[in-house]
């Protein structure tokens, strides 16, 4: 059932019953009268009415959006307005009921208008906090929306800042493999374009295989060999179960190239990136250490790519919640330790990518 079809039985079902709770004891003890009936027909289209406008103007000028002080005045002064009509349209309708005229008895009036008031803010009140929590709930999901669309365009910057000075490398490097090692140069071509399509695909699929996703890194780390020769070194060592694991496309290769940048380029003898996998409790342990020193412990502060490091923690939130973490750190005084911690990604969680 639509919202608009629940809403409009609530009004009908609602005004009828509390009319009818008031009109059924008074023909059951003064008998039946038509213009009893037709006053209370009357009352339930008034009521109808009235607060029908009322939510026409909530919608209208916003004011689940105002602050709670604000909106609860307008609360207020509605309640006050909307009971004074439904009093002042039903004193000539109720002439038989009341003895007296209620103008010559000021206090039977406002006790009649305060039940009115009370009827009537139970309803607005009602509506109010539903609008209002159904608004609040919408502008945070809007705020996701948002803050996921801005995640995903600095993933897209970033990758188009580093793979250009890391192609730009490569070329030089296989440029001069051209001439001294035909084989290898082409090796090399093959593994760069598996590079650059994988970037290419990775703005269109939130997750890959781990198998995939360390392919990628291999071809990266072989390329970077050509360049630094045997100043890198790096082992792949992989729990078999965990190859089908689902990892977000280029993460790893962005860790491992800030490491080889950040850390063993800066080395004066070189140094080594190892990368480890494993599961635990369910959870898949990827384990990245390379030579380097941290300025910070901070993701966001530190000097190994901060940008890139920030993106990595932020992907894997959106990707997999709270359940997720990612942790760098100095290992020892010459070792950089990253480790990333991913849950199996269910089919709750892939709302989060929705």
């Amino acid at each position: 059932m639509s919202k608009r079809r629940i809403y409009w039985t609530l009004q009908i079902v609602g005004w009828t019953v509390l009319i009818m709770l008031e009109f059924i004891p008074y023909t059951l003890e003064y008998g039946f009268e038509s213009e009893a009936l037709y006053s209370a027909l009357a009352n339930i289209a008034l009521g109808i009415s009235l607060t029908h406008i009322y939510r026409l103007v909530l919608k209208k000028w916003s004011w689940s959006s105002l602050p709670l002080l604000r909106l609860s005045l307008r609360v207020v002064i509605s309640v006050l307005v909307l009971g004074m009509v439904m009093a002042l349209v039903n004193q000539p309708l109720d002439r038989h009921y009341l003895v007296e005229n209620l103008v010559n008895q000021p206090f039977v009036f406002w006790g009649y208008y305060a039940t009115w008031c009370k009827n009537l803010f139970a309803w607005i009140l009602s509506y109010t906090v539903y609008h209002y929590v159904e608004q609040n709930r919408l502008a945070g999901y809007e705020k996701i929306m948002l803050r996921m669309s801005m995640r995903e365009a600095e993933a897209k910057v970033l990758r188009s800042q580093l793979n250009p000075h890391f192609t730009f490398n490569a070329l030089n490097s296989i440029r001069a493999l051209v001439y001294e090692d035909p084989a290898k140069a082409q090796v090399s071509i093959t593994q760069l374009s598996n590079i650059l399509r994988n970037s290419l695909l990775a703005d269109r699929r939130k997750t890959v295989d781990l198998q995939e996703e360390l392919r990628t890194v291999e071809d990266y780390l072989e390329l970077e060999k050509v360049r630094y020769e045997e100043r890198l070194r790096y082992t792949i060592n992989t729990n078999p179960q965990s190859i089908y694991w689902q990892v977000p496309p280029m993460m790893l290769q962005t860790l491992v190239e800030n490491g080889i940048k950040h850390g063993v380029a800066k080395e004066m003898g070189g140094g080594f990136v190892e990368i480890k996998t494993d599961i635990t409790d369910d959870t898949l342990l990827i384990t990245i250490r390379n030579s380097g020193h941290l300025v910070s412990t901070e993701p966001t502060k530190s000097e190994s790519g901060g940008v890139g490091l920030k993106n990595t923690a932020e992907r894997l939130s959106i990707l997999y919640g709270k359940e997720a973490s990612f942790h760098i750190y100095q290992e020892t005084e010459a070792v950089v330790c990253s480790e990333i911690r991913i849950p199996t990604l269910s089919d709750n969680t892939m709302i989060h990518v929705a």
